[in-house]
């Protein structure tokens, strides 16, 4: 296969900070090749200078052996490349085919009216490539996370790109969207397209990809031939060091009951929701996407509301907003990180503080020297790579702003902390640290509740399993009678116990 794209001797500094030294990259037509590395390795940044949105300081980018300047998402449109990124993109408040077309409407010759019957026949077009069953005219903040991804997909799919970079298409699909977009792939590679896909879900990478390459602290690690190469040597490549155990389960002693739900509901999405949760447990949440895990939660939380009860400690707690829930203990780690979980133009140091305000303040004023020991202890426990506390939170990597979701939440000292998929678009390395802090919190007592897509993660991870399904709880498993088989069956709406 010839060479599509040759990326050689990139880099690109920040303020005097080196992102990436001398990376080099190739993509062949009609492949896919996997771009690893940890969170902050640089891969962001790389496809960021591909597809024209940072400008590299030294290097060269060739396309099918000649040397292009991309100088702007416009200019690498122009030369087919489509770029998908991790969060999504989509403005609510338009269609979806409004989306689909944005910037490049189909108008009637000259005239500069715009063709709607036209864009609505190839919006359609373009979906149903997908098997996406939904009507162009939906607006695009009625549609839920894995369906934007899925325009997203198709608005690049409909560019005719030659070079398609996929950032963690998969993160927010399900498992049937994720089965039809490796069709979708596939179909592509028989077009000639090239693809470079970012992923940290390492049986999509040795399921999906012909090459992998790996990126680590902004310089070229090397690339393998997928089926020449195995887990244990990419992981190696990726962080400098073997990883013997992805889920470092360590084993505690339950102790009194942390957290109570008697028939909780919401019309339409919850129905009769019970369970309990014991100090030093963690209780796992499965099920499918639209199962009703995220509106139990956030129920919870107080974020939405809701008939039943819930106690903490064996008390009746009365919870009608967040704050409500923070005063009896409960913290909640939102799967929506950037939406939700963080102010993004805020520093890490002000995101820190946020919820801690009280803790931190003295007669009304807030102690800077309280707020910097606080923010520097948090830094280093949660091992955050970030240049100054006063740098921007928005600019940190994925992981790493998982890190500061979480550590902005430890000094409230939470009694049940929840966590809705906590290592969503997080690298490996990073992913360990994380299920390492939750070991530690649930050492000293914390109550910890998990949702995870990740099924390996689940079972990894849990001492019991909760299973839903359209709103009901269809399965409960004890860690030891919990697999795989089990809880897709609970998910898919089987009754199951064990």
């Amino acid at each position: 296969m010839a060479d599509l794209l040759k990326m050689e001797g990139i880099s690109k500094s920040f303020s005097g900070v080196s992102v990436l030294d001398k990376v080099q990259l190739s993509l062949r037509s009609g492949e896919v090749l996997a771009l690893m590395g940890e969170n902050g390795a640089g891969k962001s940044t790389l496809m960021k200078i591909l597809s024209g949105i940072h400008s590299k300081d030294e290097g060269t980018i060739k396309l099918q052996g000649t040397e292009q300047v991309v100088s702007s998402p416009k200019a690498a449109q122009n030369l087919g490349i489509a770029i998908i990124h991790q969060e999504l993109n989509m403005i609510p408040y338009l269609s979806v085919m409004e989306n689909l077309f944005l910037g490049r409407e189909i108008k009637y010759g000259r005239t500069g009216i715009v063709n709607w019957s036209k864009m609505r026949d190839e919006a359609r077009k373009s979906l149903n490539q997908l098997g996406l069953e939904l009507s162009p005219d939906t607006l695009a903040g009625e549609l839920s996370v894995g369906q934007q991804q899925m325009v997203e997909i198709a608005k690049a799919l409909s560019m005719q790109a030659k070079i398609l970079v996929l950032d963690e298409p998969t993160a927010a699909l399900t498992k049937r969207e994720i089965e039809k977009l490796f069709q979708v792939i596939e179909n592509l590679k028989a077009q000639k397209v090239g693809m470079i896909y970012i992923s940290h879900r390492m049986g999509e990478i040795f399921q999906i990809s012909d090459r992998i390459t790996v990126l680590r602290d902004g310089r070229y690690i090397g690339t393998r031939e997928t089926r020449e190469t195995s887990m244990d040597e990419i992981v190696q490549m990726m962080v400098g060091r073997e990883i013997k155990e992805l889920f470092p389960k360590v084993e505690t002693s339950l102790g009194e009951e942390r957290l109570r739900v008697e028939g909780l509901s919401q019309p339409g999405k919850l129905e009769n929701i019970g369970f309990s949760l014991r100090a030093g447990e963690i209780l796992g949440i499965a099920g499918l996407m639209g199962a009703g895990r995220t509106e139990l939660v956030k129920a919870i939380f107080g974020a939405e509301s809701y008939s039943g009860k819930i106690y903490v400690d064996n008390q009746a707690v009365n919870i009608k907003k967040p704050m409500d829930a923070i005063r009896a203990g409960i913290a909640l780690v939102t799967e929506d990180r950037k939406g939700e979980g963080l102010v993004l133009e805020l520093s890490v140091r002000e995101n820190l503080a946020l919820p801690n305000l009280r803790t931190l303040s003295r007669s009304g004023f807030m102690s800077h020297r309280m707020e910097q020991e606080f923010v520097d202890k948090s830094i280093q426990k949660l091992h955050v790579k970030v240049h100054h506390p006063n740098q921007r939170v928005g600019s940190l990597s994925g992981g790493n702003q998982q890190k500061v979701v979480i550590g902005k939440w430890l000094e409230t000292r939470p009694k049940v902390l929840i966590l809705d998929e906590p290592t969503r678009g997080v690298d490996i390395g990073a992913k360990r640290e994380i299920y390492d802090l939750m070991n530690h919190l649930v050492q000293e007592g914390v109550a910890i509740l998990m949702i995870s897509s990740e099924l390996s993660e689940v079972l990894g991870l849990s001492d019991r399993v909760l299973v839903m399904h359209e709103g009901r709880i269809t399965g409960e498993f004890l860690r030891e009678n919990a697999t795989q088989e089990n809880i897709i069956f609970a998910a898919t709406g089987g009754k199951s116990h064990g």
